[in-house]
């Protein structure tokens, strides 16, 4: 038996879960974006757990398609109705401020007001999460019941907020194995107050790298990432593509913290070693896995799965994003997670790590044609022109400004068709592979190959 799962074997899943919870409960309150303090704040946390090499990346650095962005600190920001009374205020909740927006100081009527506020009409008790990283404006968010019962009248409007040149941070832990051959486990940092989706997958990462740190003969490089997400990932991949070869296995850790079943999101390919480790780590735990294909939109696996690097990238989670009604709102909070959930996260974790140490590794032949589904005879075949990472739909005119809410059908055709486009696969292939009406994928391509990002395959670039 290896030591890996001697250190599965030997784990106290009451004392990890209790630690990873009070990690959760430590990382919490503090104000996390893309860049800024509070993601210094956390990867320092971080950092007196793990061996952590912490790098900036300065405001205006090319990163493959995308710019990295000023550096965003909020400090205060806060409503006060026509009485004089805080209806809103970000010292009571990170969620309450859409995340870059821009410092103001102003008086406004309500109507004046409201586009700027943000509420959930179907959840109306909870204040939900919204972003605007690329497209300067302001905004907050609160429980929808709140913002139906505001009166008319003058309201004050304050948001104290740099947003300025800076740089963009993350971190990195390599634990050294007997093998220069990488395994790459990822977890975003940049989603403030939000436990299963962000604390909980550092948490699980954290301890992992702990529990690997404790065993002497790892086959294995172990890369721990802890980088914002989407543009964290593209600003990794652009300054270590000369050594991604060395890159054989990778997993995006999140929402772990909840009482769901596990779920596998496969890689790109969908028959990599870690595609197969992970199924049979689970089994050998005796734990229900879902599996589903991969699929270009969630976290980080879409850059690390687009098409110029294709890496084998999975991701590990029990609930997926989206599909439980507490993501990307309040509700959230730390009692939404629990230790023996994370524990048994934990585990799964090391399970895979065990099975990657013991699996046939790196010298095995990779599939001839990557999965893509079926490939049909005809039809139109394009390619992506540019493949590494997803490219910046935004600056285009092709993307909604505001994150943090679900995707519109065009906008997800679009990525459909950014990676599948590898001048192997037809528009009728990814219709049918993604679900997608043909029109829908057909109307994305066209706006797409307008925009300069697609190619007719046998076109020169």
């Amino acid at each position: 038996m290896s030591t890996v799962r001697q250190a599965l074997t030997a784990l106290g899943r009451e004392t990890a879960g209790r630690s990873m919870m009070d990690l959760a409960a430590e990382l919490y309150p503090i104000p996390r974006s893309l860049t800024g303090d509070g993601v210094r704040e956390t990867l320092d946390r971080i950092a007196r757990r793990i061996p952590l090499q912490v790098h900036e990346l300065p405001t205006g650095t090319p990163v493959l398609d995308w710019t990295v962005p000023r550096e965003w600190n909020p400090r205060e920001a806060w409503i006060r109705d026509p009485s004089g009374r805080r209806v809103v205020d970000f010292a009571d909740h990170n969620l309450h401020l859409v995340g870059y927006s821009a410092p103001v100081h102003r008086r406004l009527p309500l109507n004046e007001l409201r586009p700027h506020l943000h509420s959930l009409p179907e959840q109306p008790g909870l204040i939900p999460y919204r972003t605007s990283y690329y497209e300067e404006t302001w905004g907050f968010c609160l429980p929808h019941r709140l913002l139906e019962s505001l009166p008319d009248g003058e309201y004050e409007v304050f948001i104290d907020a740099s947003l300025e040149d800076g740089s963009m941070t993350w971190g990195e832990c390599l634990l050294p194995g007997s093998s220069a051959e990488e395994v790459l486990v990822s977890a975003h940092v940049c989603h403030p107050q939000l436990a299963n989706d962000n604390l909980s997958g550092i948490a699980v990462a954290v301890h992992l790298a702990e529990a690997l740190a404790a065993v002497p003969d790892r086959r294995y490089s172990y890369r721990f990432l802890f980088a914002p997400g989407g543009i964290g990932a593209i600003a990794w991949l652009a300054r270590n593509r000369d050594r991604l070869d060395s890159f054989r296995h990778g997993l995006i850790a999140a929402n772990l913290g909840d009482g769901g079943a596990f779920h596998y999101k496969r890689s790109r390919r969908g028959d990599h070693e870690i595609d197969r480790a992970v199924a049979a780590a689970l089994a050998g735990l005796g734990e229900d896995l879902v599996t589903e294909d991969f699929f270009p939109f969630g976290y980080d696996e879409r850059q690390y799965c687009s098409p110029g690097f294709d890496l084998p990238v999975g991701v590990l989670t029990r609930t997926p994003w989206g599909r439980y009604p507490e993501y990307h709102t309040s509700a959230d909070d730390l009692s939404f997670i629990g230790a023996e959930a994370l524990a048994g996260s934990l585990a799964a974790y090391l399970a895979t790590a065990a099975a990657l140490e013991e699996g046939p590794g790196a010298s095995e032949s990779p599939p001839a044609v990557a999965e893509g589904g079926r490939k049909s005879a005809g039809g139109r075949r394009y390619r992506n022109l540019e493949p590494f990472g997803e490219p910046q739909l935004g600056r285009r005119g092709l993307y909604g400004g505001l994150g943090g809410a679900g995707r519109k059908e065009f906008e997800i055709a679009m990525l459909w068709v950014l990676n599948q486009s590898d001048g192997e696969h037809s528009l009728d292939d990814i219709a049918e592979r993604s679900g997608l009406p043909f029109e829908r994928i057909s109307e994305a391509a066209e706006a797409l190959r307008e925009a300069g990002l697609l190619g007719r395959k046998g076109e020169p670039e």
